[in-house]
C-alpha cells in the first residue's frame, strides 16, 4: 500500500504528466491543430482488404481504455474531490493525448510483420530497436501481461459481478460464480478464435455501447438543460479553490481528477500502443493522432457523461452513495426505474470489452518473449 500511494499519488504523476508536457511542446499542440487530420485518419481504408484497418485498431485501444472507470471511477473521483476534479480530468486528457501519439507513431515506426502476416508491436518492440536493451523490453512485457491479463481483468471481472448486487436475484454466495462462470465461457470464445475474433467483436461491442451511453447522458443534459450553467460554474470554480486543494492535496478536485484522467485514458502507460501497430496506414502519425482521439473519446466524451449525470442529479455527494450505486441512482432518479438496468447493461459491455482488449494487449508481449504455440494455449486458458 505504501509502495501504490508514492507510486499513484507522486512519481506515476509527476513521469506522466511530465512526459505529457514535453510532447505537447515538442509536437506544437497537435491536439488541438491536427484534430481535423485525425478524424480524417480513422476512415482510411487499409491498402491490403484483410488488414486490420485504423478504426478496427482504435476500437481495440478504445476498449480497453472504455471500461468500468470510466462509470465507477468517475463517480468515486466527484464523491472524494468534488465538481472540480471533473477539470482536472479534462486538463489530463488533454496533455495525455500528445504521449498518446507519440508511444502509438511509434509502434508503427518500429512494429515488425509476422509469419502469419499479422504486424506486432508495442513499447517492448521499440525499446529492444531503439534503445537495442532485450532485458529492458522483457521486463516491460512480464509486468504489462500481469497489470492487464490480471490485475486490471480480475478488477474489471469483480466490477462486472458487483453491478448486480442491488438486484433481489443476487446472492452474495452463488451468484459470483455463476457471473463468473458465464463471463469466462464468453471471453474464452473470443480468445481462443485468436486476434481477429478478438477485432471483430471489440469493433462492434464498442461504438455500440458508447453511442447508447452518450445519448441516454445527453437525454439527461437536455431534461436538466436549465442547470448546466450551474453545473459548469461550479467544477470551474471548484477546480481553483486553491485553499481545499493544498490543504488535503491527496483528497483534493485536482489530485482525483489527475489521479481519474491518468487512470482512464491510460495515455503514456503504454498499453495502446500494442493494439495500435497492427493497424495497416499510410503513415506511422496517422496511427498516433487517431490515438490521441481515443483519449478525447474516452475522457473528454465518455467520463463527462458519467460526470454530468451525477452532477445533474443533484444527489448528495457525501459519501451515502458512492461508485456504480451512485451513478445507478442519479440515472434512476433522472429516467425511472430503466436507469439502474441500463447502467448494470453499460457496466457489463464496458467490463467485457476491457477484458477483451487487455487480453490482447498482452499477448502481443507474449509474443516478443516466446513465440511458442504451447505457450500461448496455455496462457489464453489461464
Amino acid at each position: 500500500d505504501s509502495i501504490s500511494t508514492f507510486m499513484y499519488s507522486k512519481l506515476l504523476v509527476i513521469l506522466l504528466i511530465g512526459a505529457g508536457i514535453y510532447f505537447t511542446i515538442r509536437t506544437k499542440l497537435p491536439q488541438m491543430r491536427l484534430f481535423k487530420d485525425a478524424c480524417k485518419a480513422v476512415v482510411e481504408k487499409p491498402e491490403d482488404e484483410n488488414g486490420v484497418s485504423s478504426f478496427q485498431a482504435l476500437m481495440v485501444s478504445t476498449a480497453s481504455r472504455v471500461g468500468t472507470g470510466n462509470i465507477i471511477g468517475v463517480s468515486s473521483a466527484i464523491c472524494i474531490g468534488g465538481f472540480g476534479s471533473v477539470f482536472w480530468m479534462w486538463v489530463i486528457a488533454i496533455i495525455g493525448s500528445a504521449s498518446a501519439l507519440i508511444e502509438s507513431t511509434l509502434a508503427q515506426i518500429y512494429k515488425k510483420k509476422g509469419k502469419d502476416g499479422e504486424c506486432y508491436g508495442g513499447p517492448a518492440y521499440y525499446i529492444e530497436a531503439a534503445l537495442h536493451c532485450r532485458p529492458l523490453a522483457i521486463v516491460f512485457c512480464i509486468s504489462m501481461i500481469a497489470t492487464y491479463a490480471f490485475g486490471f481483468n480480475m478488477l474489471a471481472s469483480y466490477n462486472l459481478q458487483s453491478t448486480f448486487s442491488g438486484f433481489s436475484f443476487y446472492d452474495t454466495k452463488w451468484t459470483p460464480w455463476i457471473i463468473g462462470g458465464i463471463l469466462a465461457v464468453i471471453t474464452g470464445w473470443c480468445l481462443l478464435g485468436g486476434g481477429s475474433r478478438i477485432v471483430k467483436v471489440t469493433s462492434t461491442l464498442v461504438p455500440a455501447m458508447g453511442v447508447a451511453y452518450i445519448l441516454i447522458s445527453v437525454i439527461v443534459m437536455i431534461i436538466n438543460r436549465a442547470y448546466l450553467p450551474v453545473v459548469f460554474s461550479k467544477i470551474i470554480s471548484e477546480a481553483f479553490d486553491f485553499k481545499a486543494i493544498f490543504g488535503a492535496f491527496s483528497g483534493s478536485a485536482m489530485m482525483q481528477g489527475i489521479r481519474r484522467g491518468l487512470y482512464s485514458n491510460e495515455a503514456g502507460i503504454g498499453s495502446a500502443p500494442n493494439a495500435s501497430a497492427s493497424a495497416n496506414v499510410s503513415h506511422p502519425v496517422k496511427q498516433g493522432l487517431i490515438q490521441a482521439l481515443s483519449v478525447f473519446t474516452d475522457t473528454i466524451v465518455i467520463c463527462s457523461c458519467t460526470a454530468f449525470i451525477i452532477l445533474l442529479s443533484d444527489l448528495p455527494l457525501d459519501g451515502t452513495l458512492k461508485g456504480i450505486q451512485l451513478t445507478q441512482a442519479a440515472v434512476g432518479h433522472e429516467i425511472g426505474p430503466f436507469g439502474a438496468q441500463f447502467i448494470a447493461f453499460c457496466i457489463l459491455l464496458f467490463a467485457f470489452s476491457s477484458i477483451v482488449g487487455n487480453y490482447s494487449y498482452c499477448e502481443t508481449n507474449l509474443f516478443f518473449i516466446s513465440r511458442h504455440p504451447a505457450g500461448l494455449q496455455i496462457y489464453r486458458i489461464a
